[in-house]
């Protein structure tokens, strides 16, 4: 997928989140964030799946445990969603993990816990 693609979905992504946010506001678990995100992508006719198990190898070594990641866009962007006061470095470097452990360019880390969506929404990528 190129690079102007991934920005025009990008932009779909924002408009579902604010849609999202503007609806149900603050205050509630990610849980409900993610289905009601994953509604709004579906009805942009995205491709979106939820919970992706995303394998842990260590060395040649596939681990006995894997990562989820919440939403997966077109099967190129990667969803971290969350609903916390602030968001943490280790929130941050959640999003980069997942992004070179699944071999994707670009992601979005997302907090609904904010007054306004665009203080909550950050972009994050990897060899983009």
């Amino acid at each position: 997928m190129d690079t102007g693609e991934l920005n025009a979905i990008s932009k779909q992504i924002l408009e579902a989140s604010i849609e999202v946010h503007k609806n149900l506001g603050t205050g509630l678990l990610e849980s409900v964030y993610e289905v009601c995100l994953y509604k709004e992508l579906r009805q942009k006719n995205l491709y979106v799946q939820r919970q992706v198990v995303l394998p842990v190898k260590y060395k040649t070594e596939l681990l006995d445990l894997d990562f989820r990641i919440d939403l997966l866009v077109a099967e190129e962007i990667i969803i971290e969603l969350k609903a916390v006061d602030i968001i943490l470095p280790v929130h941050e470097a959640q999003i980069i993990t997942y992004l070179k452990l699944a071999d994707k360019r670009l992601g979005f880390l997302i907090n609904f816990n904010v007054t306004k969506l665009i203080d909550g929404f950050k972009r994050k990528v990897n060899n983009f």
